[in-house]
C-alpha cells in the first residue's frame, strides 16, 4: 500500500538545466553543485538518492556522468515557490548603516539569497529581520537590496541598498567600474614579484563548463575583459598572502586569474586548491595541510575593502573589514610553520 501511495505522489519540477555542448563528462552531483549557488554536494546526493534528480525524465544516481545535451530536472513533492524572503533573526556584522545603505561584513558559509537547498537562513533573510520595522523596505522588491554579490564561501563586505534610488545609483557605479574593491587571498606557492597585474579575458572553460578560464579575446568572442592587480602582503613557506584589487568584476575573477599565473587559492575546491599543490611530501606536512583545511574549510578569500560614492550625498566612502576567525587562524598556523616551529 505504501509503495502504491508513493507511486501516485505527484512531483513538481523546480529546476531544469540543459548541459552545454562543450561540457566534458562529469558526475552529476559535482555538475549540479558547480552550477547551483549555495547548495552542498551532500544535499544533491540526498536528492538523487530520493529519486528527485532526473535526466530525460528518468531518475539517476549521484555517479551518473552528464554529457552534452542532457536535460536535467530537479523535482520535488511540492509545488515550486518563489522563495519569498521572510525575516529571520540571524546574526550579521553591520559595518555601516544610514537611511540609504547597509554595509555588511558577511561571515563564511552564509548564503546570500534563497534558492534550492537554501530556502531560508540567508543574508537577505537576516536583512529582512533587521529592517522589519521599516515600512519603506520590502525585502522582496527586486529594485532594492543587494547591489553586488560574493560567493557563499567568500567572506567580506557586501553593500545593500534600502531604496530604489540608492540601488540604481550604486548599481551604475559597479557597472562603470568606479568603485574600489580589494580582497585578501591566501594562494599556493611563493609569489616572487612584490606586485603585478593579470590581464586575461574570462569565459567558461571549454573542458568543464562550470569553471572559468583565461582566453585570448580574439580567439573566444565570449571572453570578457578582466584585470586584477595583486600585491604581496606576506610570504610563508609554501603559500603567499596577497591583496587583489579588482579593475573589473567578473565571476570567479580572482580565483581564475591567480590560478592562471600558477597560484591557485588555498583550499579552493572548484579550481583544485584543496590538495597540497606545493611543499614537502612527508606525512607530517600532509597532516599539517589537512589541519589547515579543517581550520579554513573554504577558499581563503575575503572581500577586505570597498570604496564607493554615497548615492545621496555624493561623498566618497571607504571601508575596511576584519578578517574572519577561520582566515586569521589559518594565517597564524602558516606563520608558525614558516618560522620554524613546524606545528602540525
Amino acid at each position: 500500500m505504501q509503495e502504491e501511495l508513493e507511486q501516485e505522489q505527484e512531483l513538481f519540477e523546480h529546476y531544469r538545466f540543459e548541459v552545454d555542448k562543450g561540457q566534458a563528462l562529469l558526475r552529476i552531483d559535482k555538475y549540479l553543485t558547480n552550477i547551483m549557488s549555495g547548495i552542498s554536494r551532500n544535499r544533491i546526493q540526498e536528492a538523487a538518492d530520493a529519486g528527485h534528480i532526473l535526466v530525460a525524465g528518468r531518475a539517476v544516481k549521484s555517479n551518473y556522468r552528464v554529457k552534452p545535451g542532457d536535460v536535467i530536472s530537479i523535482v520535488l513533492d511540492f509545488p515550486k515557490t518563489d522563495y519569498t524572503i521572510v525575516p529571520q533573526e540571524i546574526p550579521i556584522d553591520i559595518v555601516y548603516e544610514d537611511d540609504d545603505i547597509i554595509l555588511v561584513n558577511k561571515q563564511p558559509d552564509l548564503v546570500v539569497h534563497p534558492g534550492f537547498g537554501n530556502f531560508d537562513g540567508t543574508l537577505l533573510n537576516a536583512i529582512a529581520w533587521h529592517l522589519k520595522d521599516n515600512p519603506d523596505f520590502d525585502a522582496n522588491n527586486p529594485h532594492i537590496g543587494l547591489v553586488h554579490r560574493i560567493d557563499k564561501d567568500t567572506s567580506g563586505l557586501l553593500l545593500i541598498a534600502k531604496n530604489e534610488d540608492a540601488k540604481a545609483k550604486l548599481g551604475l557605479q559597479f557597472f562603470n567600474k568606479t568603485t574600489e574593491r580589494t580582497y585578501n587571498a591566501l594562494v599556493w606557492g611563493v609569489v616572487k614579484e612584490d606586485e603585478g597585474t593579470v590581464n586575461g579575458a574570462l569565459a567558461r572553460d571549454t573542458r568543464d563548463r562550470m569553471l572559468f578560464a583565461v582566453f585570448d579575446e580574439s580567439e573566444n568572442p565570449n571572453a570578457k575583459h578582466a584585470v586584477t592587480h595583486y600585491k604581496v602582503l606576506e610570504r610563508f613557506a609554501y603559500c603567499t598572502l596577497v591583496e587583489c584589487r579588482l579593475e573589473t568584476g567578473r565571476t570567479h575573477q580572482i580565483r581564475v586569474h591567480m590560478r592562471h599565473i600558477g597560484h591557485t587559492l588555498f583550499n579552493d575546491e572548484r579550481y583544485g586548491g584543496n590538495i597540497p599543490l606545493k611543499g614537502e611530501r612527508t606525512s607530517a606536512y600532509m597532516q599539517f595541510v589537512r589541519n589547515c583545511f579543517d581550520i579554513c574549510p573554504r577558499q581563503a578569500l575575503h572581500a577586505k575593502t570597498l570604496g564607493f560614492t554615497h548615492p545621496r550625498t555624493g561623498e566618497w566612502m571607504q571601508f575596511d573589514s576584519v578578517l574572519p576567525e577561520d582566515f586569521t587562524k589559518l594565517l597564524e598556523k602558516w606563520r608558525n610553520y614558516t618560522h620554524g616551529t613546524k606545528k602540525i
